[in-house]
């Protein structure tokens, strides 16, 4: 007989039937031995988002808001430092205890954090290939880092200036925004491409060589563009898991009050991919 549900969280977002949001945070649920909690996945847009919140009853108590929420999710709790800076929020803690609804971006972290992990507890430069909401994020991180120079290399630098600005306006970083292309550049101490389409040999090859640590944040099409060369200089490689799993983590401990490692959690996706791309 299946344990009665008394605490429930769950990931929204259109479309979400992909999502591993599930599965990660399920997985941590077992490993910290909470019985009870449940994890689901619902399709919900901006316009629904305001009656779902409404409609969930006491025993919910966190959600996990992907696109394209994030903005719209600012609007239903007292929002942090990180998601007021980045006007965006990807976790919503319900009402408690007499406490407000909390609304939080652990997309920092989920940069953030594995950079420290690999040794890079400070760096003053850094390269982000991209300029969408992800490198935002990454302009935050890194800022925590102690980053204050930052090349970006973008398709369009007019759209990159409109959404990278305010924020590093903001956050006083100081931005290089170039075409993209392969970059004449001092080397960097961090590299991040958070482009969600390939790069071409040519900028991969020009990039790698102008940093001590890549950090590839997109997952699922196979291994990094920059694995092979990563592995030629040894130069550490991190990728989009490492970013899923460790934003994951935030939320969890938002949720229970308790920190799940990111072994288990990076293992139980590894193996849910697996089982996914042997389906298709």
């Amino acid at each position: 007989m299946a344990a009665e549900v008394t605490h429930r969280c769950a990931v929204l977002g259109k479309p979400i039937a992909h999502s591993l949001s599930p599965v990660i945070h399920n997985t941590a649920y077992d490993v910290l031995g909470l019985t009870g909690w449940h994890y689901g996945a619902h399709e919900v847009d901006e316009a629904e988002l305001g009656a779902f919140i409404r409609s969930c009853g006491p025993e919910w108590v966190g959600l996990s808001c992907t696109m394209p929420l994030k903005r719209k999710l600012l609007e239903f709790g007292e929002a942090s430092f990180r998601a007021r800076t980045l006007r965006a929020g990807n976790t919503y803690v319900f009402p408690r205890e007499g406490r407000p609804a909390f609304v939080d971006n652990t997309d920092v972290a989920g940069i953030l954090d594995p950079i420290r992990r690999a040794g890079f507890e400070q760096a003053a430069s850094a390269i982000i290939v991209g300029a969408g909401a992800t490198a935002r994020s990454a302009l935050l991180a890194l800022s925590e880092l102690g980053v204050r120079d930052v090349l970006v290399v973008a398709r369009s630098v007019e759209r990159a200036h409109a959404s990278l600005d305010p924020v590093a306006s903001l956050l006083g970083l100081l931005l290089d925004i170039r075409p993209w292309g392969v970059p004449v550049t001092a080397r960097r101490d961090v590299l991040l491409s958070v482009v969600p389409v390939p790069l071409g040999p040519e900028l991969v090859r020009g990039l790698l060589p102008l940093t001590r640590l890549v950090f590839d944040v997109q997952y699922g099409h196979g291994p990094s563009q920059f694995a092979d060369g990563a592995a030629a200089a040894g130069t550490p490689l991190l990728d989009g898991l490492d970013l899923l799993v460790t934003q994951a983590i935030g939320q969890i401990e938002l949720f229970t009050g308790e920190t799940c490692p990111v072994e288990p959690l990076a293992a139980a996706v590894r193996a849910e991919m697996a089982r996914r791309t042997g389906e298709r």
